[in-house]
């Protein structure tokens, strides 16, 4: 057994030995993150119910005749500057996967195949195509510590034994990351440092100037204390906001100064997937009041159409952004920005971004952490922070605000995405505690018809525990390296969908099903060519 297999081993036997410690009714997921999605799992309950009748009508096939068209892939990729093509090409590969061209797509050998089939015996699971699905795309070694560790999926409730499995190797994931919940700057930078408990107290005792200094120069090249010397006798420009207050303490300082998102005043800054708008108000009020001369540009994944449909003072708050120099942009896919021309020349401008609760949109029948839909996701944050690194200026902020217990977009797959693309993780801090945190947050479907904004008391999503919701602040650090093809979550064949017994398929037979698993993937290749469906 090789090193890497022997690793992965021991976090399985951790975790099995976490999971044997908890009584067998108790091993959902706890009640207050059951009550925290309980309302989007009624929406998405409901979505099924009407999505199931609609289908054994045979509606389904004349569902994905409706699909808006897209352009072809070979003019989409011509139009493409040379230097824009890595921001895109994790969005070409993911098409090719689901229309079955090439994109590299590693293919399991013999014996890979034999332990697959051997595990599904196992667990009495054979013909489950999701379970098939999760099982094929492991890597070899998490494959056989897999297999060593004993783990089997067991029995729940409401989760499927593929929901299971993902949920089971994603916590695995996320025992190597720091967690979900809040991280302060001192203890972002110990883990990013495997640093000790002894260096976590005297980072902790530094008077702000040394602080800063330290976390800005620190490389792993010498000993800490020697940095912390070099940073005592070390004297900041005057003139700038970072070194205000220079012998506060350390920690609260530069804590406060995230808070008070007191960013680059002359440089632009980008909200993606703003559906209402009044974050983008409240960044923009901000930065007037700040006297920064950077634009704030605000954009929506829908477009003005369905804005005014769901928003009746969508063309009220579009006016207030104007009256403060904001561009508004609808339409815009925060994972293929880089075609659109509307940010051309905008390379390397950015000096803050913001995404407020990322999600891919609800599939009806599945719930969001079922591996047949959880994949895009995955993918949403992948593209998104591969797609910034052509525009985001060096040391530029971006902040993704979501739930700690999200199941759909889970945290690591925000931490995850952004330490790949070269964007260091600074720290997660309570989003209550964030100075932008007062706006009108919405669902961004059809439920803001009947459900409005409520600014003022932050009540208009209650969904979701607020408690639970952090903001995850990372910083450019580009190396100058040449980066690696984006991974890419793998989705599901039009096949494994067509098999598939979970969500919506699981009352459907013959020609309805067959529709909907069609319909499905269908929609699946128009949302990856960035078309927006619904």
């Amino acid at each position: 057994m090789s090193e890497e297999e022997q690793e992965i081993l021991a976090e399985e036997e951790e975790i099995a030995e976490e999971e044997e410690q908890v009584p067998a009714e108790e091993e959902e997921e706890p009640v207050a993150d059951e009550e925290a999605f309980a309302e989007e799992e009624a929406f998405e309950e409901e979505e099924a119910v009407e999505g199931e009748e609609a289908l054994e009508e045979d509606v389904g096939e004349e569902a994905a005749d409706e699909l808006p068209e897209e352009e072809p892939e070979a003019e989409v990729e011509a139009d493409v500057e040379e230097h824009l093509k890595d921001a895109v090409d994790g969005s070409m590969r993911l098409k090719r996967l689901l229309t079955g061209g090439p994109a590299g797509k590693k293919q399991k050998t013999s014996a890979d195949e034999g332990k697959v089939r051997g595990l599904m015996m196992k667990w009495q699971v054979v013909g489950d195509s999701g379970v098939k699905h999760v099982l094929d795309n492991m890597e070899p070694a998490e494959l056989n510590a897999l297999i060593a560790s004993g783990y089997a999926p067991g029995y729940h409730a409401k989760k499927t034994p593929s929901e299971l499995l993902a949920g089971h190797l994603n916590q695995l994931k996320e025992r190597k990351m720091v967690n979900g919940q809040r991280v302060d700057i001192i203890a972002s930078f110990k883990f990013r440092w495997s640093l000790d408990m002894k260096a976590d107290q005297l980072l902790r005792t530094l008077s702000h100037k040394d602080l800063r200094y330290v976390v800005n120069n620190f490389d792993n090249s010498v000993p800490l204390e020697d940095v912390v010397n070099e940073a005592a006798l070390e004297q900041p420009e005057e003139d700038s906001t970072e070194n205000s207050a220079p012998q506060a303490p350390g920690l609260k300082a530069m804590s406060r100064f995230n808070r008070l998102e007191l960013i680059d005043p002359l440089a632009d800054c980008a909200v993606f997937g703003d559906a209402n708008l009044t974050f983008s108000m409240n960044l923009a009020r901000h930065r007037k009041h700040l006297g920064h001369v950077g634009r704030v540009i605000a954009t929506t994944f829908e477009e003005i159409g369905t804005l005014r449909e769901r928003y009746p003072e969508i063309d009220e708050s579009i006016k207030t952004l104007e009256d403060h120099h904001a561009e508004v942009y609808h339409g815009v896919d925060c994972t293929r920005f880089a075609m659109d021309s509307r940010f051309k020349g905008m390379e390397e401008s950015l000096g803050a971004v913001y995404y407020n609760y990322p999600h891919s949109g609800a599939i009806q029948g599945f719930f969001d952490s079922h591996p047949l839909v959880n994949w895009r996701h995955e993918n949403l944050m992948r593209l998104f922070f591969r797609a910034l690194r052509t525009f985001v200026k060096p040391g530029g902020w971006v902040k993704v605000a979501s739930n700690a217990g999200a199941v759909g977009v889970r945290y690591s797959y925000i931490v995850g995405s952004a330490l790949e693309n070269e964007f260091m993780h600074v720290e997660t801090m309570p989003f209550l505690e964030w100075h932008l945190h007062r706006y009108g947050r919405s669902y961004g479907d059809r439920r803001d018809t009947y459900k409005r904004p409520d600014a003022t008391n932050n009540q208009s999503y209650n969904a979701q525990s607020g408690n639970s919701d952090m903001v995850y602040c990372f910083s450019y650090a580009p190396t100058g390296k040449t980066m690696p093809p984006q991974y890419m979550a793998v989705p599901p064949s039009l096949e494994t969908l067509q098999q598939s017994k979970d969500g919506p398929f699981k009352n459907l037979v013959g020609v309805a099903k067959q529709n909907y698993a069609n319909q499905l993937h269908s929609r699946f290749v128009t949302e990856i060519s960035g078309v927006h469906v619904g």
